[in-house]
């Protein structure tokens, strides 16, 4: 019998708790008791009984500040299965952490373990270089989490020298908490860094722990409020 054209495409038997079918779709192996908060209108298909609670009360509390003009952009998802989220073609990235702590974009959370502790925080020190504030979400535990980005991204190990990194806060998806992480500001670089005109600033990293990077600097893709 000829094998089916479309065969090479079908879903396999998930080996972890969360992995890629492609590189712009996260499948997630649901189990009762182990819920996932992920993002709102995410979901593309599933299998099998799930079940969703567009936010959920103890969301819209912890992320007051997460502002997106419709309120906290999570649901949370339970139930027996295989769920399958993408947002709108993005590549998706998918880490584990194990007993650590991660600093994320808003914009660039696609879904995470619900047991895992998080909240939103001002990225410190930002706000006087730039003149306004960048809202991350921190997670920390032990657990999966999926993030988006705005084309193949690179992770930059900052402990692997003894130079800092610098990275354009519109390019930076998430870096690890333990990092130092500092403002600068830059006139020379203004026509190489960034798509804005005149000065020109950059988040530098040091310490041990990773920094990804998306190959996208479009201003309109972060998330922030006036500091």
């Amino acid at each position: 019998m000829n094998q089916s054209p479309l065969a090479g495409f079908a879903p396999t038997a998930p080996a972890t708790r969360m992995e890629n079918h492609g590189a712009h779709m996260v499948k997630i192996a649901m189990a009762s008791g182990q819920d996932v908060l992920a993002r709102t209108g995410s979901m593309i298909a599933y299998e099998g009984f799930v079940q969703y609670e567009p936010n959920p009360p103890a969301v819209r509390q912890q992320a007051a500040q997460w502002l997106t003009g419709e309120g906290a952009p999570l649901m949370r998802c339970h139930g027996d299965g295989l769920l399958y989220l993408a947002d709108y073609g993005a590549d998706v990235v998918i880490l584990h952490l194990a007993e650590d702590s991660l600093s994320v974009n808003g914009t660039n959370v696609l879904a995470f373990d619900a047991h895992l502790r998080w909240g939103v925080e001002r990225v410190k020190g930002l706000a006087k270089f730039s003149g306004q504030g960048l809202f991350n979400v921190t997670l920390a535990g032990t657990g999966w989490v999926a993030l988006t980005s705005r084309g193949l991204p690179v992770v930059v190990d900052c402990g692997r020298g003894e130079d800092e990194t610098y990275v354009d806060p519109d390019a930076l998806v998430a870096w690890s908490t333990q990092l130092k992480v500092k403002g600068k500001r830059s006139f020379t670089a203004s026509a190489l860094i960034g798509r804005g005109s005149g000065e020109a600033y950059q988040l530098g990293f040091s310490g041990q722990g990773f920094v990804v990077v998306q190959p996208s600097e479009d201003s309109a893709d972060r998330l922030r409020v006036r500091g």
